[in-house]
């Protein structure tokens, strides 16, 4: 059995259309959506209403944690624009998701990430794709638990949940072989990102359950350049499944 695992796609289409080659199952762990490439301040949708010198200036006021400024500046953009906020967002993350979901092979099993925004999943998953969230999948006789989203963060991401939520999502998982989530556990090595040069967001709980229930594997994404992608927690091999967006290349588990 071979099953490709994919994470924080941010728009890459094309390479999504090709990231089930070879594979039994396509392992999708959220962040389809691109609304301001780090590395290519041109692509996404605030470049797209705001353009690059604006999405060039948000990226330095985040990489630099001023939060504050970076969200001022955003609003006074937002203010300035004919149509609402919301639909503004909602019409172009329509857009991306349309191509996205077609370019899904057969079977997909997904989860949702902190940018992506759920309440659309639904419309646009087709038969071949299986969304769960607190939720498992029995695939080539091993047992997989989905836990999506991310916690709360100075980015305020669309998909941002409590603590409590979150918790409660893993604790409904229960024992798995292979623990899929969107966000890695709470461990330094796993969390900092090296080019952004920040600690993301890790989750508690997760590694909690990592300790108490031993999958055999958890796989994660959302941190983009980790300091560690790798690292065993007692019986469990931890995997930072990469950055898809920037590589094109998914992780390969076979058994």
């Amino acid at each position: 059995m071979r099953v490709h695992v994919v994470s924080d796609v941010h728009g890459n289409a094309e390479a999504l259309a090709r990231a089930g080659d070879g594979a039994d199952a396509l392992v999708c762990l959220g962040d389809l959506i691109l609304f301001l490439d780090y590395a290519d301040h041109s692509r996404g949708i605030f470049p797209d209403l705001f353009g690059t010198r604006n999405a060039s200036r948000l990226v330095e006021l985040r990489t630099a944690r001023r939060f504050d400024e970076a969200r001022e500046l955003g609003a006074r953009l937002w203010a300035g624009l004919d149509v609402d906020r919301a639909t503004a967002i909602e019409n172009a993350v329509r857009k991306q998701y349309a191509e996205l979901f077609a370019a899904f092979p057969t079977p997909t099993y997904a989860t949702y990430g902190n940018v992506d925004m759920p309440a659309l999943w639904s419309e646009y998953a087709g038969p071949g794709v299986t969304v769960l969230d607190g939720q498992r999948a029995e695939i080539g006789g091993r047992v997989f638990g989905f836990v999506g989203g991310g916690l709360e963060s100075p980015m305020r991401t669309p998909f941002e949940i409590s603590e409590d939520e979150y918790a409660a999502k893993i604790e409904a998982v229960g024992e798995v072989d292979v623990l899929c989530t969107h966000i890695p556990p709470e461990v330094p090595d796993l969390v900092y990102d090296t080019v952004a040069r920040r600690f993301e967001r890790g989750s508690r709980a997760l590694l909690d359950a990592i300790h108490r229930t031993r999958p055999r594997y958890a796989l994660f994404g959302h941190v983009h350049q980790p300091l560690v992608r790798r690292m065993r927690i007692g019986a469990t091999e931890c995997v930072n499944v990469g950055h898809f967006a920037g590589t094109g290349t998914p992780w390969a588990l076979e058994w």
